[in-house]
C-alpha cells in the first residue's frame, strides 16, 4: 500500500532523512517511533505528498507520487484521512461542519446530507449531541475524537496519525488508542502513526519501526521491539538518558558514572 524507497530530505545543512526505506502492507497498522525532531512528521508529509524528497521515491498503491502534478496529487490524497497532532479544528466552524469539511469540498452533497454523515461519524467515535457546538466548548480528548471523525468522514483507504495521544492524560490517551484499534478493525484501513508514546505504540501497532539518524534501524511486532537487543532502540523504548542516543545539554558522563 505504501512504499518509501531511499528517501532523502534536507533542510539546509540539516539532513533529516538519509536513505530511508519503509514498506506498509495493505490493512496493516504501522507505528513509527523516534525522538523529537528525528523526522517522523517529515515521513508523513512525504507519504501524503505535501513534501517532495530531494532523492528517492514514494509509492502509494504502486503509483510513484513524486512524479505527479497537483491534480494527480489531489486524486491520491482522496485516499487519505489524517488525525493531526492538536486536532487542528477550524474555530470558525461548528463540530459537524469540521467533520464534514472534506465532504463539502470533494463531493456534490447537500449540507443536510453532510450533516447526517458527520453525526454518524461522530457517533462512531463516541460523541453524541455535540454536532452544533463549537470547538472551544470541547475538551482536548473530545477534540481528538472530532479530528478522528473528520479523518474517517469520506471513508479513506489510509489513515495517518500525527502524535495521536500528545497532550492527553493517560486515561484519555488510552481511550484514543482504543478508538484507533477499533477504526482499523471496523473500516479495514491501512494506518500509519508517528509517536514517541510507547504505550500507544504497543497498543495500536501491528509492527513498529524505529527512526534514527534519518533511517529505519529496526522493524518488528510490539513484543519483538519490547525485547530488542539493539541498544539504540532499547534506550528509546525504556526512556533512559544513558545510552548511545545523546540528549543535547545533558552531562552524559555523569549519568554513565551513576549507572
Amino acid at each position: 500500500m505504501i512504499k518509501l524507497v531511499d528517501l532523502h530530505k534536507a533542510f539546509g545543512a540539516n539532513k533529516v532523512l538519509q536513505g530511508l526505506d519503509l514498506e506498509v502492507e495493505k490493512g496493516e497498522s504501522r507505528v513509527v517511533i523516534g525522538g523529537s525532531g528525528s523526522g517522523k512528521s517529515v515521513i508523513l508529509k512525504h507519504i501524503i505528498g505535501l513534501m517532495k524528497p530531494d532523492k528517492g521515491d514514494v509509492f502509494i498503491e504502486g503509483v510513484n507520487i513524486t512524479n505527479l502534478d497537483e491534480n494527480g496529487l489531489y486524486e491520491v490524497r482522496k485516499k487519505f484521512g489524517m488525525l493531526f497532532q492538536m486536532a487542528a479544528l477550524f474555530d470558525s466552524m461548528n463540530i459537524w461542519q469540521n467533520v464534514g469539511f472534506a465532504l463539502i469540498r470533494q463531493k456534490n452533497l447537500k449540507l443536510k446530507d453532510v450533516k447526517e454523515i458527520a453525526i454518524e461519524k461522530l457517533r462512531m467515535v463516541g460523541l453524541v449531541g455535540v454536532e452544533d457546538l463549537s470547538p472551544a466548548e470541547l475538551s482536548g480528548g473530545m477534540k481528538k475524537r472530532v479530528g478522528l471523525a473528520r479523518a474517517i468522514a469520506h471513508e479513506p483507504e489510509i489513515l495517518l496519525y500525527d502524535e495521536p495521544t500528545t497532550g492527553l492524560d493517560p486515561i484519555t490517551a488510552d481511550a484514543i488508542n482504543d478508538l484507533i484499534v477499533e477504526m482499523k478493525e471496523r473500516l479495514s484501513v491501512t494506518s500509519v502513526a508517528i509517536t514517541h508514546d510507547m504505550q500507544s505504540a504497543y497498543k495500536i501497532a501491528d509492527r513498529i519501526s524505529m527512526l534514527y539518524k534519518g533511517r529505519i534501524i529496526e522493524t518488528g511486532p510490539p513484543d519483538e521491539i519490547k525485547n530488542t537487543e539493539n541498544p539504540i532502540v532499547k534506550q528509546f523504548i525504556t526512556g533512559s538518558a544513558a545510552g548511545p542516543i545523546k540528549v543535547e545539554g545533558v552531562n552524559h558522563e555523569r549519568i554513565l558514572n551513576r549507572a
